[in-house]
């Protein structure tokens, strides 16, 4: 062990006549150990909040999807499936058709969104049919006749209707029809099948699901929202396999993705891990002062001891490493420690899902903690950077110190 190391440890562990510093120092780790696990908490919160609406937005939509310039049929949109499927990377594709409705019932009435699916194909894309808490989503591939269509309502929208496996619904298209009276709006009835949880409220809360040819016939004669809905096996490779499908059908298709139809969620949610990040950052840099302040009062201590090192032989460099060690191992103790927690309370956090949260606002429940390891290694190394930038100071206030001057009184 080099012997400036040797003295730095020394100083540190030694008791002290003056108890103050003693107590500096252990303020000094405290405060990095503190600062380290804040910014790891906040970063895993932000991280976590990110993942899990990703991960449930895409549960519930596609990664890709392809329309038709001029409109398209169910029908007409059969071969663009099976083409879709033979491009490489993708997982999956299936025929879709949107439209707005009002549902309502003798208990209430709720806008929402309708999707007409085609069970067998939606498996492929979207995690909706495996989402059902009540009922069964295998009427939806069954002939219809002339009962009405089934259909699946989002679990937050069939409790704002007050309705439940077996009830009717009345929906109203706004996609109406001439008579000799003027335009009427479409009336229809569907019978509830079953209830589904995606995990967002956006989507529990005014989502509904139909056979697809029902949903055509409902809301979309001309053909004007069909199209193919795609899941790619790399999530994030998205714009190259936009470019690979639209390569495969022509420039009559045009694409939108997952990341364009989030990126002001996205945006924001970056904006706020960073502003969070730099803000309780500031903790680590409070704490880098204490780092100062204790070396300082540690000079002026130990200005005997110095002047006697460097009247044994001892240099300026060598005086200097000693503070700068003491320094590094106050930051190494903190940051450890503060690592340590702030791992620990991101693991407790997140298993026990202590953190609740809004869910109209947020879209989930409870804010799940997910610390990347890139993220957590660049949290440790800035802190270290930060406490070994203070000691420098201190350290070069400790090798110009004159020997003749601190030995003249004592």
């Amino acid at each position: 062990m080099p012997w400036e190391l040797r003295i730095a440890l020394r100083y540190l562990t030694a008791r002290r006549k003056q108890a103050f510093i003693s107590l500096i120092s252990a303020v000094a780790v405290l405060g990095v150990a503190v600062g380290v696990m804040a910014v790891l908490i906040a970063l895993g919160l932000m991280t976590g909040l990110q993942s899990e609406i990703r991960a449930r937005i895409l549960g519930a939509t596609a990664h890709v999807s392809v329309f038709r310039a001029q409109g398209a049929s169910l029908e007409d949109l059969a071969p663009v499936l099976e083409a879709v499927r033979r491009v490489p990377g993708v997982a999956g594709a299936a025929r879709s058709v949107y439209g707005k409705a009002l549902l309502s019932t003798p208990s209430g009435a709720a806008a929402a969104t309708l999707k007409g699916i085609v069970p067998a194909e939606e498996r492929t894309v979207t995690e909706v049919v495996s989402k059902l808490v009540a009922g069964s989503a295998a009427a939806l591939g069954e002939p219809g006749g002339d009962a009405p269509p089934p259909i699946l309502l989002g679990t937050a929208l069939a409790d704002s209707l007050n309705v439940g496996v077996g009830d009717v619904v009345t929906i109203t298209s706004p996609r109406g029809r001439l008579s000799p009276v003027g335009l009427l709006p479409r009336v229809s009835r569907a019978r509830v099948v079953g209830t589904v949880k995606t995990g967002l409220y956006e989507f529990d809360a005014a989502w509904g699901y139909l056979p697809a040819e029902a949903a055509r016939r409902l809301l979309d004669e001309e053909g004007r929202t069909a199209h193919v809905e795609v899941r790619l096996h790399d999530m994030f490779a998205v714009k190259q396999g936009a470019r690979d499908i639209l390569e495969q059908l022509g420039s009559e298709y045009v694409t939108t993705d997952w990341v364009e139809m989030n990126q002001a969620l996205y945006s924001a949610l970056w904006i706020e891990k960073v502003a969070v990040g730099i803000a309780i950052g500031l903790i680590v840099a409070v704490a880098a002062l204490n780092i100062v302040a204790t070396l300082v009062l540690m000079v002026m201590e130990k200005h005997k001891d110095i002047a006697i090192l460097v009247s044994m032989g001892a240099s300026r460099s060598s005086i200097m490493r000693v503070f700068m060690l003491q320094g590094t191992v106050i930051g190494l103790v903190g940051t450890a420690t503060g690592g340590v927690l702030g791992v620990g309370a991101c693991l407790v956090l997140d298993r026990f899902r202590l953190v609740r949260v809004p869910e109209t606002v947020y879209q989930i429940a409870w804010v799940p903690f997910r610390l990347q390891a890139g993220e957590a290694s660049l949290v440790l190394a800035v802190a270290l950077v930060i406490c070994f930038l203070a000691t420098l100071y201190p350290s070069r206030g400790a090798a110009r110190l004159d020997p003749a001057e601190a030995l003249r009184y004592d």
